[in-house]
């Protein structure tokens, strides 16, 4: 076999093994984070847009995980999707719709006097 030949195919093989290790490290680390990166909220709400769902939930009566984590796991028993006529938010709304039992991961949250802010939320 061409030396050249060999090299690449070793180079190929440890690059392959390389990443493998590496895509199975990041899925272990993004379990252990969704296993304990937990929340419950009652009551959310989401705005509706055009293009699809806002990337922010407002979560009410929250309990909220004891540490910080890179992606959160919201579980929420009520989710009221609110359509806008227009892309704005001070637009008239044009129907409401009510989710039960909705599970939204999110990036992170800001929380004041009992609302939650769940901000960096892809649709679900």
């Amino acid at each position: 076999m061409n030396i050249t030949l060999k090299r690449l195919l070793g180079t190929t093989a440890a690059v392959t093994t390389g990443a493998a290790a590496l895509l199975g490290a990041g899925a272990g680390t993004a379990g252990a984070g969704g296993a304990n990166g937990r929340a419950h909220c009652e009551r959310a709400e989401r705005v509706m847009w055009s293009s699809g769902p806002a990337t922010d939930v407002i979560g009410h009566r929250c309990d909220l995980p004891d540490e910080k984590r890179r992606w959160y796991t919201i579980e929420i028993d009520t989710l009221v999707h609110t359509h806008h006529q227009m892309d704005y938010a001070d637009g008239k709304v044009v129907r409401t719709e009510t989710l039960h039992d909705r599970s939204v991961r999110c990036l992170g949250y800001t929380s004041r006097n009992g609302t939650v802010h769940w901000f960096g939320c892809p649709p679900s």
